[in-house]
């Protein structure tokens, strides 16, 4: 591995002088200070990174929990979407990422204590169960913390806009003309409650009453249990016309239970998923979905976290940023016989 000291060699100058032109400092000439740059580069020279760590106090690495109740992971599209535009940011910006879980080694510790022990700069918290104390401790701890989706007292998070989303899809259902119109929601969450009361209030608003039997509670990405919710919903003495989803996985699903009782998705009943999957649109026919902006909501939370890393002002009304969707209108939604 290449040292300060060989390149102070190869310079003809001291180590002194090369960790000062590497550093920037003012008293190196610009011509010295080009000279051993480009001498650090071409002999593929990196800097030690526990020594920038004793000299700065940071350590450069942003800790990532992603831990959800669907085992989804990094195969949610939605959240491994966000963490790549998030990674993107992080890493121009010199950070590396490191993921944090309650285990290191084979010893048993909370996020927080996990975050200690990897001396980690900041952390980035998205698709967990918000309720845990393991999350709360973290979120109520002393490092600069953004989440997505989640909005904590006191807290920074960046969070898709799912009241408008709801509101967007549902206004062009009813447009189209729906009025038996079905929800199958996921589990508690503020997404979930957001969602709906947004229905709620613009079914209201169109004067049209909400049928509690067509009301399903499901789990997101769970399309076994929305499967057999569709059927159920399907064989009801109120069939509806219209079936939302809680994401397009599950709304992929429903649509497979809807064939399968011998009905055609959009003549006999629509179908309007959530999220905006690149690969589940491919399907025939094209799921109308909410398309939800997956590249700002990252890039504005490595933005968000970056600040704080800096001790940069961030005012009250700034704490919490939304990001607003897409209404993708695809071939599932027809005017109802």
């Amino acid at each position: 591995m290449v040292s300060i000291k060989d390149i102070a060699l190869r310079c003809n100058v001291s180590a002194a002088t090369v960790s000062k032109a590497l550093n920037d400092h003012s008293d190196v000439g610009p011509a010295t200070k080009q000279r051993v740059r480009e001498a650090a580069r071409e002999m593929g020279y990196l800097p030690n990174s526990m020594a920038r760590g004793l000299k700065t106090k940071k350590s450069y690495n942003i800790g990532v929990l992603m831990v959800d109740k669907a085992n989804s992971g990094l195969t949610h599209h939605y959240f491994s979407s966000i963490l790549d535009s998030f990674k993107v940011t992080m890493e121009q910006n010199g950070y590396d990422l490191t993921f944090i879980s309650s285990h290191v080694g084979d010893i048993s510790c909370s996020y927080y204590e996990h975050c200690v022990y990897r001396n980690v700069d900041g952390v980035f918290v998205a698709c967990v169960d918000f309720s845990t104390d393991a999350v709360k401790q973290l979120l109520e701890s002393d490092l600069p913390v953004v989440s997505i989706d989640y909005v904590g007292e006191g807290g920074y998070a960046v969070v898709s806009d799912n009241e408008k989303g709801m509101r967007d899809a549902l206004e062009f259902a009813l447009g189209c003309g729906h009025r038996k119109i079905a929800y199958i929601y996921g589990e508690d969450s503020q997404v979930t409650s957001a969602r709906l009361s947004a229905f709620y209030d613009v079914m209201q608003a169109h004067g049209c009453e909400v049928c509690e039997l067509l009301l399903r509670q499901a789990k997101y990405l769970d399309g076994d249990l929305s499967y057999r919710l569709t059927q159920e919903l399907l064989q009801c003495g109120e069939r509806p016309t219209c079936i939302f989803y809680p994401d397009d996985t599950c709304a992929i699903a429903g649509m497979s239970a809807i064939r399968e009782a011998g009905l055609t998705i959009g003549r006999d009943v629509s179908v309007i998923g959530y999220d905006g999957t690149p690969l589940l649109r491919m399907l025939r026919p094209h799921l109308t979905t909410i398309q939800q902006d997956t590249e700002t909501m990252g890039r504005k939370a490595a933005d968000m976290l970056l600040r704080l890393l800096r001790k940069q002002e961030i005012l009250t009304e700034e704490r919490v940023q939304y990001c607003s969707g897409t209404l993708l209108k695809g071939e599932t939604v027809e005017t109802p016989v």
